[in-house]
């Protein structure tokens, strides 16, 4: 598993292990492992041609370090200064012995010409070295930024964006925000983020987890500082492994758990055919369905046990999916929401359930809405769910008291009580099809109904559903239906 911790909780643990170690010591290994990563990503140090962007905090330290290792080995490194004065003076040393130089504002302010004067002479030299560099290190700004660039560094980002450099940001992406992975403005666009001791949530959530690259994780002792209660979790195969349901031998069709399916309409039979494709493929013992596309379904699924007297009358569930396609019949949302087990609201069941009798329930509730779901219901708009994902899905977790799971290229899931919130990244852009939502739905409908807590059945499904829309567009289109073909085959790749 993955985890991710807060900005204030990553410099707690920080300070504490600094506390034990000779000054300097953590700067220096976070150096050496953004160095190892840069001369990975050169694969010939030699001869390269390096830029640092360097800023006035402890990122910018870990820059100039790195940079001189990169000297040492024979690179050529320029670093750009964009606080001359507050730049890491031991690392700037070390650079300038390394044979590294400066170039731009910093060489000619420490000329004695006014930082102004320099950075408008200095400005050609700046892109030049830029567009000419083989790698362009991002330490602009620190873990704890806010807000986008400001000018003069946007302008850098901007050329080294537009030049065929690689692209390394230290730590972060200077411009986004690490607690939250919002991106308020200009950032720069990283190929590789080497980031430090832990995750940050803003390397694992959209938007900003696009401006980060490929993430490499280097250790550098703060394991035994953190706490137990990460901000963020990301499942990978072995935990999600752990949470699949698997029959005993005594286990019959009601051990394993019966899931009801409320869904569908005369507009939208789809919906509830492919909703109960999900629910067959995700490990339940049965599957009932209720509403009016019942001849679609058992057409399609003649294992399906099929009822057309409402929810209340179609016998034993363990857990219940209400709402894909259901279009404007409340009754069935109703009905579901009234009973005393776990429940599933999706699509038109989001619009339609009553907010009271959500939070009046004290069987599990798991909400999955899409942002502009999500903003629907919170009466904000689909931009600034987009905006600030993490921040939105807990407000929705907390003012409904259910489980939320927010679709989206980084799917989240968040619970009312607070916690860890889990974050996924298995998917494709390929699984924004129509129906894939419905085909999840069944999916985690049926986890629910196998015992798993809601928090679990969501994280776990959409694990799946993101590892079967893989498979099934394999780099080209794939439909609702070959997502949920998939689906085993992304359960035994997760199994072994």
């Amino acid at each position: 598993m993955r985890t991710a911790y807060s900005v204030e909780t990553v410099r707690t643990a920080e300070r504490a292990l600094m506390a034990r170690l000779p000054e300097g010591a953590l700067m220096q290994r976070a150096a050496a492992g953004l160095a190892a990563a840069c001369a990975e990503l050169l694969g010939r140090v030699y001869g390269s041609r390096v830029v640092l962007l360097v800023g006035s905090g402890d990122n910018g330290g870990d820059a100039l370090y790195a940079g001189a290792r990169l000297a040492r080995r024979g690179a050529g490194v320029a670093a750009v200064l964009l606080a001359p004065e507050r730049a890491h003076a031991a690392g700037l040393a070390a650079l300038l012995r390394a044979g590294g130089r400066v170039v731009g504002a910093g060489t000619d302010a420490g000329a004695g010409r006014s930082a102004g004067a320099a950075a408008a002479a200095g400005v050609g030299a700046v892109e030049e070295a830029i567009l000419r560099a083989d790698l362009v290190v991002d330490g602009i700004v620190g873990i704890g930024g806010k807000g986008g660039l400001r000018p003069d560094a946007a302008q850098l980002a901007a050329c080294a964006a537009e030049s065929r450099a690689a692209v390394v940001a230290v730590d972060l992406p200077s411009g986004v925000d690490a607690d939250t992975g919002e991106v308020r403005g200009e950032a720069v666009r990283a190929d590789l983020t080497v980031t430090f001791g832990t995750h940050k949530p803003g390397l694992l959530i959209d938007p900003a987890r696009e401006y980060a690259g490929s993430v490499r994780l280097v250790d550098i002792g703060l394991g035994g500082e953190l706490p137990d209660e990460p901000e963020l979790e990301a499942l990978q195969h072995a935990d999600v492994s752990r949470l699949l349901p698997v029959p005993a031998a005594e286990s019959d069709k009601y051990r394993r758990g019966v899931v009801g399916i409320a869904a569908g309409s005369a507009r939208y039979p789809g919906a509830a055919v492919l909703a109960v494709y999900g629910a067959l493929r995700g490990g339940a013992g049965a599957v009932r369905y209720v509403g009016p596309a019942g001849d679609a379904v058992i057409s399609r699924f003649p294992e399906t046990l099929v009822s057309d007297q409402g929810p209340k009358h179609a016998g034993r569930v363990q857990a219940w999916v209400v709402g894909p396609g259901a279009g404007d019949d409340a009754s069935a949302v109703g009905e579901v929401l009234s009973s005393d087990v776990p429940v599933l609201i999706d699509a038109d069941g989001l619009r339609l359930a009553d907010a009271d009798a959500v939070r009046a329930r004290t069987a599990p509730t798991l909400m999955t809405p899409h942002a502009g779901e999500a903003a629907a219901l919170l009466g904000v708009s689909r931009e600034t769910v987009e905006e600030a994902r993490l921040t939105w899905a807990r407000e929705l977790a907390a003012r409904y008291g259910a489980t939320v799971l927010l679709k989206g290229s980084t799917t989240l899931v968040a619970d009312a009580r607070g916690g860890a919130v889990r974050v996924n990244a298995t998917g494709t852009p390929w699984l924004a099809t129509a129906g894939s939502g419905d085909v999840l739905s069944g999916l985690a409908g049926s986890l629910l109904a196998s015992g798993l807590r809601a928090r679990d059945a969501g994280s776990a499904a959409a694990y799946l559903h993101g590892l079967a829309g893989r498979y099934a567009a394999d780099g080209a289109p794939a439909g609702a239906h070959d997502v949920a073909e998939a689906i085993p085959a992304a359960w035994r790749d997760v199994r072994d």
